[in-house]
C-alpha cells in the first residue's frame, strides 16, 4: 500500500495548515510531496519535496490530495480530502459544495452537521469530524520564545490582524489610533496583515513600526497567535484560532459579533475595549468556551493524525463504492485551463 500523499495549495498562508499534516505523514513514514499553484517554489524548506508537474504527480501516485483551498485538479490521482482554510463558518461559500471532493474532515458540530446533511443529500462523499491540522501547532509546539520575539516582555501584547476585503478591512480606519496607541507605550503592538491585502496599506503600517510597534513579516501567524494578549480585528476567520487559546478579542465594526467578542463602533472606544478585554472573566469568557465546544473542542494536538486516519478508513471503506461525482464539464475545464493541462490521460 503507497504511503504516499499530496499537499496541494495555491495560496501562501495554506502551508502552516499543510505543514503540520506534514509532520504526521513522515511520523508514520509515509512521504508528502507539494505541489503549489502559482506559489513561488522557495516559500518551500530545503527537506520539503517539490513536484512540478502534473505527469511527475501522476508519477508520485498519492494516496490522498490534502486541500486547504476550494478547488483541486480531478486528473490528480488519489481521494481528494477537503482541510479547509479557516475556521470562519461564516464566511460566504463556505457550505458550497463543488463536486470536487470525496471527503470533507471538519473542525467541530457547527460545521460537522450542516456537511453530513449535505453529504446525506448528495451521496457521493463523506464527512468525519477530526478537527483542524493548522492548530495542532497552537497545542504541540508552543515555543518559549514566542514573546521574546517582541521587545514587550513586561507590557500586554496586543496583535492586530485586520482582513483585507477592501468593504471590511479596518486597516485604513485604525491607523491613526494604533499609532497613537504605540507612542503612548502601554501596550506592545504586532501588526500581522493579510499576504492580500493592499499594499499601500501594507507599506503605510509598515512604517508605523517603532519600540512598541513590531510588523510582522513572517506569513506564518502562530507566533503572534501565541505571544498575544489581546487580538484586534474587524471580520477576520482568525479571529476562531485565537478563542481557541482561552484569549479575548476586539473586534471593529464587526458585522456580526458574537457574545465572545468585545466588538466597538468608534476608534474613541477602542482603548477602553482593550483594557476591559485584559481584564474579562466574565460572560465574553463563557460564551468564548461555548464557541470552542461547537467549532474546535480538540486541544491535544492531534488533528492531522485524526485527518490521515479518515483518509485511510474513507480508502478502505468508501472509495468506489460511492454514488458517481457530478460531471462537473464547465468547472473541470476551468481548472484544466488554470492549470495549462489539457491531455486525457
Amino acid at each position: 500500500m503507497s504511503e504516499d500523499y499530496l499537499l496541494f495549495l495555491n495560496v501562501a498562508y495554506s502551508f502552516s495548515i499543510l505543514r503540520p499534516l506534514q509532520a504526521a505523514i513522515r511520523r508514520r513514514g509515509g512521504v508528502a510531496a507539494w505541489f503549489l499553484h502559482g506559489l513561488n517554489p522557495s516559500l518551500l524548506k530545503p527537506d520539503e519535496l517539490l513536484l512540478h508537474s502534473v505527469d511527475e504527480v501522476k508519477r508520485f501516485n498519492p494516496r490522498a490530495v490534502f486541500v486547504p483551498g476550494t478547488w483541486v485538479p480531478d486528473f490528480f490521482p488519489g481521494i481528494k480530502v477537503q482541510v479547509f482554510h479557516g475556521l470562519g463558518i461564516w464566511k460566504k461559500g463556505h457550505f458550497r459544495i463543488r463536486g470536487l471532493f470525496d471527503l470533507y474532515c471538519t473542525h467541530g458540530p457547527a460545521t460537522t452537521l450542516p456537511f453530513q446533511e449535505l453529504a446525506e443529500r448528495y451521496r457521493y462523499f463523506r464527512v468525519v469530524q477530526t478537527g483542524w491540522p493548522k492548530v495542532d501547532a497552537l497545542f504541540r509546539s508552543a515555543s518559549a520564545t514566542d514573546r521574546e520575539k517582541t521587545s514587550a516582555v513586561n507590557k500586554p501584547v496586543i496583535l492586530y490582524a485586520p482582513t483585507f476585503s477592501p468593504a471590511f478591512t479596518s486597516a485604513p480606519a485604525l491607523a491613526e489610533t494604533i499609532r497613537s496607541m504605540a507612542a503612548q507605550g502601554r501596550y506592545h503592538w504586532l501588526i500581522k496583515v493579510h499576504p492580500l491585502m493592499d499594499q499601500g496599506i501594507v507599506d503605510m503600517y509598515r512604517r508605523m513600526e517603532c519600540r512598541d510597534l513590531t510588523f510582522v513579516e513572517d506569513p506564518d501567524i502562530l507566533p503572534c497567535l501565541r505571544a498575544a494578549d489581546v487580538m484586534l480585528t474587524d471580520e477576520s476567520s482568525v479571529v476562531a484560532e485565537f478563542l481557541l487559546l482561552g484569549k479575548p478579542v476586539v473586534t471593529f465594526r464587526n458585522s456580526s459579533p458574537g457574545p465572545y467578542l468585545l466588538n466597538v463602533l468608534h476608534t474613541s472606544e477602542l482603548e477602553g475595549a482593550i483594557g476591559a478585554a485584559l481584564n474579562d472573566a466574565g460572560d465574553m469568557k463563557r460564551h468564548a468556551d461555548e464557541f470552542i465546544r461547537m467549532n474546535h473542542p480538540y486541544d491535544d494536538g492531534m488533528s492531522s493524525e485524526r485527518v490521515l486516519d479518515a483518509a485511510d478508513r474513507f480508502i478502505d471503506q468508501y472509495k468506489g463504492r460511492l454514488k458517481a461525482k457530478p460531471p462537473n464539464v464547465w468547472r473541470k475545464i476551468k481548472i484544466r485551463r488554470r492549470m495549462r493541462y489539457y491531455r486525457l490521460r
